[in-house]
């Protein structure tokens, strides 16, 4: 009996935690795209899959409206047709008959231009913490969060997984699982450090992540749970209210921040790029327009000398 794309998609999610290593969230995320094609699509068969097919279906996708979030980002489109295309593949290395994923191009989007903070902003933000009137322990370890951010670049949800036997104090070092299990080191700078440690000296519970919830309901709790990568993103977006800054502020804006900051001082990008644990420097790339200290050296050399005259 021949079987429908759907019925083939738990065996697919199955191959992505296996065979891949995808992290569940991954495997999630390519559960709902895919649901949602097969829905829209009616669970085909996998020898009706067609480019005309696709091609609606790409139509659909850009026209697709959500109530509460509007149209669809060429970004998010994307992510759809790159579950799409990981799908056909699967189903192409055993030998079912569908369409080719090569058929399936992606929408072009416009380039990312990345949110950095300057020095100033950056400054209010990492001081707000400590003139908050939240407990002394929750001052010191939202410092300590923040600070880390800036200091190694990481991404919400490796530091909301992150134990504290996983950082070394001593050398100011640690690695870090990234993305698709990638392993990275990454550095602590001395603020970095001094605020991990005046956070752990203020630590009596017994649990082992590093940054962990501290509601005064649960003073007395010694194995209390970390923080989720929600609340710390909640956390980090109130500290740059309260620091006065007027845009939107994200841990992926301290992550842009510390790649921009390296490159404006002058680190090269493909060290650059293994900080930021990305597998094609083409994503590291986003940030070399603005931070390219050497065409800005050229054209304060070069450019308009005569007027200058």
């Amino acid at each position: 009996m021949i079987k429908s794309l759907g019925q083939y998609l738990r065996y697919f999610l199955e191959y992505l935690e296996i065979e891949k290593g995808r992290s569940a969230l991954t495997i999630r995320n390519y559960e709902f795209y895919l649901q949602r094609f097969l829905d829209w699509a009616k669970d085909p068969l996998p020898g009706d899959v067609d480019a005309e097919m696709v091609r609606r279906y790409r139509l659909y996708l850009n026209r697709f409206e959500s109530p509460r979030r509007g149209l669809l980002k060429k970004s998010t489109q994307n992510y759809h047709l790159v579950a799409l295309r990981s799908f056909l593949k699967y189903l192409a290395r055993h030998d079912i008959k569908s369409l080719s994923s090569e058929k399936i191009e992606l929408a072009k989007q416009m380039p990312r231009e990345p949110s950095f903070l300057d020095n100033i902003d950056l400054e209010h933000l990492l001081e707000a913490p400590l003139k908050s009137d939240a407990l002394e322990i929750i001052k010191v370890r939202d410092r300590a969060i923040l600070e880390l951010f800036f200091s190694t670049g990481m991404r919400v949800s490796e530091l909301a997984k992150l134990k504290k036997n996983q950082i070394n104090l001593n050398r100011g070092e640690f690695s870090v699982r990234g993305k698709s299990d990638k392993v990275r080191v990454v550095f602590l700078t001395n603020q970095a450090r001094h605020a991990l440690l005046e956070y752990l000296k203020h630590r009596t519970d017994e649990s082992p992540f590093m940054f962990v919830r501290h509601d005064r309901a649960k003073s007395e709790v010694l194995e209390i749970g970390p923080l989720t990568p929600r609340s710390i993103e909640r956390l980090v977006h109130r500290y740059a209210v309260v620091a006065g800054i007027p845009k939107k502020v994200s841990p992926h804006t301290l992550r842009h921040s510390f790649a921009t900051d390296l490159l404006m001082n002058g680190a090269d990008i493909r060290s650059v790029q293994s900080m930021l644990g990305h597998s094609s420097i083409t994503t590291t790339q986003i940030y070399t327009h603005i931070t390219n200290r050497q065409l800005r050296e050229v054209h304060q050399a070069f450019h308009a000398k005569r007027r200058d005259d």
